[in-house]
């Protein structure tokens, strides 16, 4: 956290309020502080003004409540702060009251440790380097490694027992001698597969790391079996998402595009998806092609679950317009009905030229034509031998009129 420059100088109530916020204190009021044994009044900034040392206040039992150094009447350098008289928090400022330096946060509990918890390095006042946060009984719980901007670019979780349950590397290894990322992340040999565990102790991921990238993330349901299969490219990747009885129900596929600029990210774009039936049968699929601004839907087609063909969507463009062919098909595989849209927009799709329907034997049943607007212009309908049983001229209002035969 930081403080503004107006708070480093000890001189009213305030800077004293902004000071305790940096860490909850203790139901207690204060019991009084002292500068070099003399008692001073911290509401009352003459009675530190130009004074160098420490600081020690006490709650109104008499334990320890917090630390504050004072160098020229100014807070900075050591601050501690206790609860019910065991130390929780010690960090360092600078003279602008911003935290700078290492800092730590204990267990505050009593007994002859006193455990850390978390062990940073703030530079006036943002969080830099390798962050170490540890179980209460000591065991290492996380490392994370943070720029200068304050961006954490790595990450390693350990459960209770210290197995590894998380994993993110930056481009080099950043955290021995605590973790020896440096054959984890695949710097040393790669590729290197690592297993990562549950906080109940259980298997559930396998991660490929080729240094620092990861290629291939497995997660796992706690039975063990695949839950999540990804395949991550330099310029492609996959995803496969299954039941925790092992069918599949996902399918994606991507490309990578470069990023906007030299060192930026690429973008993945989405270039296929298939989704599946709890059976394991295939219902859907959709394919993309990349372009300048992402990616454009150019077919789209599903399936009944006795696996003939439901409905079919080809996207392309046409005199310069988009436009989609849409197909229905019945259950037996015939088609159902055929005609071309005009998509513009979600709420500007509109039938475009010659739609026809027909039965299940594949038989001609009905026939609508629309102009360039969407309007219907001429109706048919067929019996199942073919003869024409209505043939309308349609008209704006939605009255029609037989052609003449």
């Amino acid at each position: 956290m930081r403080f503004v420059s107006a708070c480093s100088a000890l001189r009213t109530p305030l800077s004293i309020a902004l000071l305790a916020s940096v860490l909850p204190m203790t139901a207690h009021a204060i019991g009084g502080c002292t500068l070099d044994g003399n008692p001073i009044d911290l509401s009352n900034g003459s009675t530190t003004a130009g004074k160098t040392g420490m600081i020690h206040c006490t709650d109104r039992d008499g334990l320890p409540q917090r630390d504050i150094e004072l160098r020229n009447g100014v807070q900075m350098g050591t601050m501690r702060y206790f609860q019910k008289g065991i130390l929780q928090k010690e960090f360092t400022t600078n003279a602008r009251g911003n935290q700078d330096g290492l800092s730590r946060t204990f267990a505050a509990t009593p007994g002859p440790k006193n455990q850390v918890l978390r062990e940073e390095t703030r530079k006036n006042g943002d969080t830099v380097g390798v962050v170490r946060n540890w179980y209460p009984d000591g065991t290492l719980q996380r490392l994370g490694y943070r720029l200068d901007n304050g961006t954490e670019a790595a990450a390693a979780g350990f459960t209770a027992k210290g197995r590894l349950s998380d994993l993110r590397c930056f481009t080099q290894p950043v955290f021995a001698p605590d973790f020896d990322d440096a054959t984890s992340c695949g710097f040393r040999k790669g590729p290197v597969t690592v297993d990562l565990y549950s906080p109940r102790e259980l298997l559930a991921a396998h991660v490929a790391y080729d240094r620092g990238e990861r290629r291939q993330i497995e997660n796992l349901w706690e039975n063990g079996k695949p839950q999540q299969v990804v395949e991550l490219g330099t310029t492609a990747g996959t995803e496969n998402d299954f039941t925790e009885d092992g069918v599949k129900r996902k399918s994606l596929a991507w490309v990578v595009q470069p990023g906007d600029g030299a060192g930026k990210p690429g973008r993945r774009v989405l270039t296929l998806q298939q989704d599946y039936h709890e059976s394991g049968a295939l219902i859907r699929e959709r394919h993309w092609t990349p372009t300048d601004r992402g990616a454009s839907l150019v077919l789209d087609e599903s399936w009944y679950l006795n696996g003939q063909l439901k409905d079919k969507d080809d996207y392309f463009a046409q005199d310069g317009q988009p436009t989609k062919r849409s197909t229905t098909y019945h259950d037996n595989g015939k088609v159902a009905t055929v005609g071309l849209w005009l998509t513009k927009g979600k709420d500007d799709d509109h039938e475009i030229g010659v739609h026809q329907s027909f039965d299940a034997d594949g038989r001609l049943r009905g026939e609508s034509i629309y102009d360039a607007r969407g309007r219907a212009t001429r109706e048919r309908a067929l019996d199942e031998t073919g003869k024409v049983l209505r043939d309308d001229q349609v008209f704006e209002d939605g009255s029609r009129k037989a052609f003449a035969k």
